[in-house]
């Protein structure tokens, strides 16, 4: 075992040469005052159209004169030689996490008041795609079958883990793993690859080789740099330098790197309950609770919401923590057609009338659960028709907002700011802050009173780990910032996106997903061209 050196390792936070700033307020307040500064006295270069001033390259000062790659790498981005100080966030070149100026790049995430909603229809693939994806699988299982049924024949010792060996049963089916088998191992070097490094626009790829067939993967010792369009780094919060990162280590020097313990056993610290009523105020409910997993924060509160006796309303296609959530309460759970209106008003008119299975009893109550922004479709859920049913036939309403806070409104605060909705006639709005705040966990919303029953009745509430005081800090910090500490005229252009599906959509292009999106996907129908378009965008020059 190799010995480390007794001498203690440089903080990988960069100090500034200013004086530091007393709390992360202060901070977040100079970068809403610097930016509003650097919008009045400049624009857009004319030659540089589609970069802004702070994300194109120039040699024009000491503080903007990128000079400090890491050593550990030939190609790593270089980094300015001295960090930037508050002052100068937005106008400091940084190839990674540099700010967007260019107004014609930007567009306001909200919906046109008095105009319907109007949700886009999906959109179906050509028949010669359909055609071709289907012989492709169709030849991949015949020849997979083929090996198999040869294979076990001839080379036994291969599948010995498919076959009943000494008295033991077969450890796997092999009817139940051919996939695995015989088609996803085909494609797993485009899956789980390792990476390195902070998300940002790139991201750092390990490089990796198999001699079997994807069977195995090792390491080359070189590294490839990409375009990054698979994080949630939607707003550049998880960066390892700046502002956030400065105010994280301040806090891991107060508080250390944990609380040890519940929040009801002494794990509860004056940080948590800071972020907790900067949460409730963010999101405009009266109270918070907040989570250390965002998958837990609806696995264990649902079931503290309904149980039997209750029903539950889902859209079909809900994330995986609704369905366990309510899986766990004991509660009854119906689901309409995704995002169809009138799919869930002839389901409420259905349960309410009819009652309780059996004996028609009246339900104790009615949750409907939606999310926000579904986050496999790309989809925005139809708030104001929900709200007008929500008036009209008197159920609870749960909005799971995990990948719409933060990135959708124009003051980031989700889908109810969105559709400029008052969140108060929401009863519970969740969250997570793993997307667009950089940090990990989750939160629940609501009135005070419920807020109150939950935390003593939810088991994220009693038996979870505490949120750890760094993520805490991370959450106030980037939180804090997109609702800008002092009121200046460009507080709320952080949460301004590049509107490059608007450019997309001029291109014909087929884009699945929302006018106003966090996230664009672009499907690949045949087995074959996952590794082909993978493999091809991984080489170097690309």
């Amino acid at each position: 075992m190799a010995l480390q050196s007794s001498s203690p390792q440089p903080s990988i936070f960069r100090k500034k040469s200013t004086p530091a700033m007393s709390s992360a307020a202060s901070y977040l307040s100079a970068v809403s005052e610097a930016d509003a500064r650097a919008r009045a006295h400049g624009g857009t270069p004319s030659s540089t159209p589609a970069l802004s001033l702070s994300s194109s390259v120039t040699t024009s000062s000491s503080d903007t004169v990128l000079d400090d790659p890491d050593a550990e790498f030939d190609d790593a981005l270089s980094y300015p030689r001295n960090p930037p100080t508050s002052e100068q966030v937005f106008t400091t070149v940084h190839s990674e996490f540099g700010h967007c100026a260019n107004e014609q790049y930007r567009f306001m995430s909200q919906h046109k008041p008095g105009t319907p909603y109007r949700s886009y229809p999906e959109q179906d693939p050509p028949h010669y795609i359909l055609l071709t994806t289907y012989l492709s699988y169709l030849l991949v299982i015949c020849l997979g079958h083929l090996r198999d049924f040869v294979g076990k024949r001839f080379r036994r010792s291969a599948y010995r883990h498919l076959l009943a060996h000494d008295g033991y049963a077969a450890l796997n089916s092999d009817f139940d793993s051919f996939y695995t088998r015989r088609l996803k191992t085909r494609i797993d070097d485009c899956f789980s690859h390792p990476v390195t490094g902070v998300p940002g626009r790139t991201i750092l790829l390990l490089d990796r080789y198999s001699p079997d067939y994807n069977v195995t993967m090792h390491p080359t010792g070189t590294r490839t740099r990409g375009l990054n369009i698979s994080s949630y780094n939607y707003l550049g919060f998880a960066q390892a330098r700046g502002g956030c990162a400065d105010a994280v280590e301040a806090c891991i020097n107060r508080y250390g790197v944990s609380s040890c313990g519940t929040r009801l056993e002494g794990g509860s610290l004056d940080l948590h309950e800071q972020a907790e009523a900067l949460v409730a105020k963010f999101v405009g409910q009266e109270d918070s609770m907040i989570c250390s997993m965002g998958f837990a924060t609806n696995s264990t509160v649902i079931p503290a919401l309904v149980s039997k006796g209750s029903l539950v309303i889902s859209d079909e296609f809900n994330h995986a923590s609704i369905r366990f959530g309510v899986r766990v309460s004991g509660a009854n759970v119906r689901t309409f057609k995704h995002n169809n209106m009138k799919s869930l008003e002839n389901l409420l008119r259905e349960v309410i009338s009819q009652g309780q299975p059996k004996t028609h009893r009246p339900w104790k109550k009615i949750l409907v659960i939606v999310e926000g922004l579904f986050s496999m479709e790309g989809t925005l859920a139809n708030l104001p028709v929900i709200m007008e049913l929500k008036k009209k036939y008197k159920f609870y309403l749960f909005v799971d907002e995990a990948h719409s806070i933060g990135a959708l409104g124009p003051h980031g605060r989700g889908v109810a700011d969105y559709f400029g909705i008052n969140p108060r006639n929401i009863d519970i709005l969740m969250g997570t802050f793993t997307k667009s705040f950089g940090a990990a966990g989750g939160y629940i919303s609501g009135s005070k009173a419920l807020i109150d029953g939950l935390r003593l009745r939810a088991h994220t509430g009693t038996y979870t780990e505490a949120m750890t005081p760094p993520v805490l800090m991370q959450v106030v910090a980037s939180m804090a910032s997109i609702m800008g500490i002092s009121p200046a005229p460009s507080s709320n252009t952080a949460v301004q996106e590049v509107a490059e599906l608007e450019r997309l959509r001029r291109c014909e292009e087929r884009v699945w997903a929302h006018a106003a999106p966090t996230r664009l996907d672009r499907p690949i129908w045949q087995p074959s061209s996952s590794p082909a378009t993978l493999g091809h965008r991984r080489h170097p020059n690309l």
